[in-house]
């Protein structure tokens, strides 16, 4: 299938989890999608089923993985594939200590020529998009050659998509979290970069909020990826929808995706899963509404509880 990247949704750690996906597909409908990263050890050796699974509403959907060895990855990005996604995204850009001592994520910036093995590899084993995810540097190996000569090379062994966050990555010093905040974001890198690099796909990543935001780097990049505000208030997925995707039906409202997601919830409580793994996901949605404090308190005093069941939800609704 042809993947719309004009407007994507980033893959985060403890958050975009298939329950987040399901519940922000009700919400903008034509978003691309990307799974939290997983890596290549927990698809060879855990339990890849449980990792993989995804329903079929969530479509279009990135498989994000993370490794440096380029026969697991290719391994691992056939089995992927072969559970029915849309895309392979390999994580170049994860910042944190348990990535670095893996050796992936952000710190293959430094390895280049790695970098393209691990492409070439996965795309010999799968006919769908492989991409990347990267940052504009990292630690002081961040000058616009260092990521010319990354793109350029990444580029010849077969990737024609690179998702860039527009921040450097410190290694050292810098937790995760500060590593999305501290260093700044330099859009001009990348707008840079598609000019240079015209016949690539450039994504552009990091601190985008609102649609005005959107709206002025548009023109320069071709599509934008989102990242926390689209977790921490998951409803600004619905301007997104209604602006980008005019052709589509309008955005339901909140209400309406409550609805809409009860009866996956129910679904899933069936299956065993803890009440308190999903609603964590919709805690944001009545972000800036009226009730939407009592919304989150609520949901957060009775989903952790034993036994806790849809009620709960239908419950907080009352306050809104």
């Amino acid at each position: 299938m042809l993947i719309n990247r004009l407007i994507s949704i980033a893959p985060m750690m403890e958050c975009t989890d298939r329950h987040y996906r399901y519940f922000s597909r009700l919400i903008a409908p034509s978003v691309l999608l990307y799974t939290e990263m997983v890596t290549t050890g927990a698809l060879i050796h855990g339990d890849y089923q449980r990792f993989l699974a995804f329903d079929p509403i969530e479509h279009p959907i990135a498989l994000q993985l993370g490794g440096s060895e380029p026969e697991k990855l290719a391994h691992c990005a056939k089995m992927g594939a072969d559970f029915g996604y849309d895309e392979i995204n390999l994580n170049v850009g994860c910042p944190s200590d348990r990535v670095k001592s893996g050796r992936f994520g952000a710190c293959l910036m430094l390895d280049p020529s790695l970098v393209a093995e691990c492409i070439a590899a996965m795309s010999s084993a799968v006919s769908i998009p492989v991409t990347v995810k990267c940052r504009i540097g990292v630690d002081h190996q961040d000058s616009y050659e260092a990521l010319v000569n990354f793109i350029d090379t990444v580029a010849k062994a077969g990737c024609k998509v690179f998702i860039i966050h527009a921040r450097k990555a410190w290694l050292n010093g810098l937790s995760p979290k500060q590593n999305r905040e501290v260093p700044p974001l330099q859009y001009d890198v990348v707008r840079k970069i598609k000019q240079d690099f015209p016949d690539l796909t450039i994504i552009l990543n990091g601190g985008i909020k609102t649609l005005s935001h959107i709206d002025e780097q548009l023109p320069y990049v071709d599509g934008i990826m989102i990242g926390r505000e689209a977790y921490s208030n998951p409803y600004f997925l619905s301007e997104i929808h209604d602006k980008y995707y005019p052709d589509v039906n309008k955005s339901l409202s909140r209400q309406e995706i409550i609805s809409h997601f009860i009866p996956y919830v129910e679904q899933q409580l069936k299956k065993n899963i803890k009440l308190a793994s999903i609603t964590r996901h919709i805690l944001g949605l009545y972000q800036g509404q009226p009730g939407a404090r009592k919304w989150r308190r609520y949901i957060s005093e009775h989903a952790h509880k034993p036994k806790a069941e849809v009620i709960i939800i239908k419950e907080a609704l009352k306050y809104v």
